[in-house]
Parts: C-alpha cells; sequence; structure tokens
C-alpha cells in the first residue's frame, strides 16, 4: 500500500456526527440509491451536487450504464435471503453513532479505490477507517475515461457500499465487522485494526500456528459457500486481502466478492482457469456451473496458503494427512465440506496426542530437582520466540523426547501456558 496524502485524511477526521447516519432498511436503501443515481432526479451541478444551482452536467452515457450496473448489483444484495431489511448489527458491532468518539487519526495506506485510516475508539481500542480514495487509480483512471469527477466518485462509493452491504449481511468471526454510510452516499466502513499477512514472517512461526491459519480461512471459506446469500466467490483472493487480528485470519476486503454463480450450456462453459492449472466441471440441469465458487475458493486457499503453511515442519506422523489434503485441493476432489472434515481429523488427532509416536522411556533422564540451574543459549527454529527455544509439547515424554533429539539441549521447563489446542509451552536450554 502506498501511504495516502495528509490531506485525505484531514477530510476525514471530523465527520459531523449529526450528518452520519443509522444503517438503512433495504427499502430506504432502495431510495437511497434512486436518489443518488444521476439522471433519475434533479440534475447534478457542475461541481457534481444535486440542487446546485449552477448548469448540470450530466455523466456520459457509458459511466451512467456502469452507475446503472453497480446500482443493481447493490440493491440485489440488499434485497437478497428473503430479509426485509439491514439490521443496526449487535454483539459489539461498530455504527455511524461512534465515528463521533473516534480520535488519534493516522494514515495507515492506501490502495486503487480506498484509503484506510488508523483511529482510537474509547472502549474499542484501535480501529481502521476504510473510505473512498479519491486520489487513488480507480477514480483517477475514470475521471481520465469519463472526464466526471463527481461521478467517478459516487462510482467508486458504489464498491465500498457494496462491501458494508455484503458485511451487513454476513455473520461470521473471519469478517472483519462495522459500518456507516449516511444519504450523500459517503461510505465508511469501521473495521477491526489487523496486521498486514506476512507470508515470510509465518513461515518462521511454529507449525501449530500455521495450522491455526489454515484451518481458520477452511472454515470461513466453508461459511462463504453456505452463505445466506448464497455461494460467495473472493474474486481477489489474495494474502494481501487477509489481516490477523488477536491471531486470527480475517479477510478485510469483500468489494471484489460476488454472490453469481456462472450460467452454462455444457460442461466446457464451466472451465476455472489458473496459471498452472485448469479444471472442467460439471454444467447442472439448472444451467449453472456446480459448485464453480466454491472450488475457485478452494484451489486459491490451495495455492497460495496450503501449499505454504501445511507442510514445512509439520509432525511427522501427520504428514500422511496432509500430503492428502493437499493432493486432494490440489486436484479439486474434495469440495469444502470434505476439506473441513480432513483438517478437524487433523486438529483432532493433533490435541488428543495421537500423533506421537512411541518412543523409549526418556523423561527420567531430564528429571530436575528444585535447585536445578538450567543454563546454556539454545535456540531453534521455528520457535515462539526469538530469544531463546519456546516449543508447544503434547506433555512432557515429548519434550523430552525433543531435547533428546537435539544435541545442543541439554534441559527443559514445561511452563504454565497453554496453545490454543491445549498444548503445553516449554523452554528448552
Amino acid at each position: 500500500m502506498r501511504a495516502a496524502r495528509g490531506k485525505e485524511g484531514a477530510r476525514l477526521a471530523r465527520p459531523g456526527g449529526a450528518a452520519l447516519l443509522g444503517l438503512l432498511a433495504a427499502s430506504a436503501l432502495l431510495a437511497l440509491a434512486l436518489q443518488s443515481f444521476p439522471g433519475a432526479g434533479p440534475g447534478w451541478g457542475a461541481n457534481g451536487t444535486r440542487g446546485c444551482p449552477r448548469a448540470a452536467r450530466r455523466p456520459p452515457r457509458a459511466l451512467l450504464d456502469e452507475l446503472s450496473r453497480r446500482q443493481r448489483d447493490l440493491l440485489r444484495l440488499a434485497t437478497s435471503a428473503g430479509r426485509t431489511g439491514l439490521s443496526r448489527g449487535g454483539g459489539g458491532r461498530l455504527g455511524c453513532g461512534d465515528l463521533s468518539r473516534v480520535t488519534g487519526l493516522g494514515v495507515v495506506g492506501s490502495g486503487f479505490t480506498k484509503l484506510v485510516l488508523r483511529a482510537a475508539l474509547p472502549g474499542a481500542g484501535a480501529i481502521a477507517l476504510k473510505s473512498v480514495h479519491r486520489a487513488g487509480s480507480d477514480v483517477s483512471r475514470c475521471v481520465q475515461r469519463y472526464g466526471h469527477p463527481a461521478g467517478c466518485r459516487r462510482l467508486a462509493s458504489y464498491k465500498l457500499l457494496k462491501e458494508v452491504t455484503l458485511l451487513q449481511r454476513l455473520e461470521h468471526p473471519g469478517l472483519l465487522h462495522g459500518q456507516c454510510y449516511d444519504p450523500e452516499i459517503r461510505v465508511i466502513a469501521m473495521l477491526e485494526l489487523g496486521s498486514p499477512l506476512e507470508m515470510i514472517q509465518l513461515l518462521q512461526t511454529p507449525w501449530e500456528e500455521r495450522f491455526k491459519i489454515c484451518l481458520s480461512l477452511v472454515k470461513l471459506l466453508f461459511y462463504l459457500a453456505h452463505s445466506p446469500l448464497g455461494s460467495i466467490v473472493l474474486l481477489d483472493f489474495e494474502p494481501r486481502q487477509f489481516v490477523m487480528v488477536d491471531g486470527n485470519l480475517k479477510v478485510t476486503d469483500m468489494d471484489d466478492a460476488s454472490t453469481e454463480e456462472l450460467s452454462c450450456k455444457e460442461d466446457n462453459d464451466c472451465t476455472l482457469d489458473f496459471p498452472a492449472k485448469s479444471f472442467i466441471l460439471k454444467c447442472t440441469a439448472a444451467g449453472k456451473c456446480d459448485g464453480l465458487n466454491e472450488k475457485k475458493n478452494l484451489f486459491n486457499a490451495y495455492r497460495y496458503f496450503f501449499t505454504y503453511l501445511l507442510p514445512h515442519t509439520a509432525p511427522s506422523a501427520l504428514r500422511p494427512l496432509l500430503g492428502d489434503i493437499l493432493n486432494a485441493t490440489g486436484d479439486l476432489r474434495y469440495g469444502i465440506n470434505e476439506t473441513l472434515g480432513a483438517f478437524e481429523k487433523v486438529l483432532r488427532l493433533y490435541k488428543s496426542g495421537l500423533y506421537l509416536q512411541k518412543r523409549l522411556p526418556l523423561l527420567k533422564a531430564f528429571l530436575c530437582w528444585y535447585n536445578c540451574i538450567c543454563t546454556g543459549d539454545y535456540k531453534c527454529w521455528p520457535s515462539y520466540s526469538h530469544l531463546g527455544c519456546l516449543l508447544s509439547v503434547h506433555n512432557a515424554e515429548e519434550a523430552a523426547a525433543i531435547c533428546n533429539s537435539q544435541p545442543q539441549c541439554q534441559s527443559f521447563i514445561v511452563t504454565q501456558q497453554r496453545t490454543w489446542t491445549g498444548e503445553m509451552m516449554t523452554l528448552f536450554y
């Protein structure tokens, strides 16, 4: 992400609390979209605002068509899943009323369409505010093409408003929540502030933490495949679309998500093309490609996450199962249901300790009395701490086996700290 200009951040630093409304019902959203759609009411002013006394300048026809397509997509989402309105959210969600309480605004970064600011919110800690980046490439290219800045800003606003609408409809811990918009379609998404996903750093973390990330991703994809809106595909599926929040993986960008299933007449119409592989899926009697959204998400998870994070330094007894997961998802023989089942099987084996191989009793060789002094500068990799060798073990016997296999290791201490699976954090010396 390139750093955004401070002037853009200053414009967001003082949002008018009275001007920010609560989340609208679907009927109100329909009226909002119609009012903001150029040509549906009074003309646009030269400065892009409605009701301006100066001569109106309508956007060109091609831009009107793009705005219309974005509007239809938004309204379809807002009225889908058999629900009559958008909820205001609950259970700790952030809303428009919280914006007046934010302090300490600072720029996090910017992309093609959006600007992200950091803010502090009393009682909620650090949050991220996402809005349309008026100086971004998305708006700039549109202006170069159509010559209508106000229409182009509105076109970009629809992308963020689509993301807000999706987040309102979806309930999953892998999704970031909190949003607000007003009648002028000034959209502000209020999100948990996460850390960028750095694959190089993840490769240096213990296997258990990498498995947790992959499992979190699989659970998210399972939810997206069976969501209230139907099967959802993440069209821009790359590690940069995800963040880490308190050690958990979350998707942070939903504006390129789609609920549309590809129509078809024959199987050849259902081709999934990737840089190194292509797959032909079944065309159903209903004229839809069977599971295309689900399979596209799953293969992207395989090529961006599973291949890098799953096999490296995995417990040897679990490697055959992990190999099966890699092969089955890499060939799309598994769907998301089978993939989740396979991950949960690995988790059960790991938490139960059944993955441990039978070893000779080594623990008594490492028994240490209270006056024992553990010395040494032993480090290992991957470790939970870069200052020493801190690993997770199922029991003291496993710790003894690990220490016995390392010539530099002289002793270990089993601590009271536990990992997310219940494994014991152990210091090796």
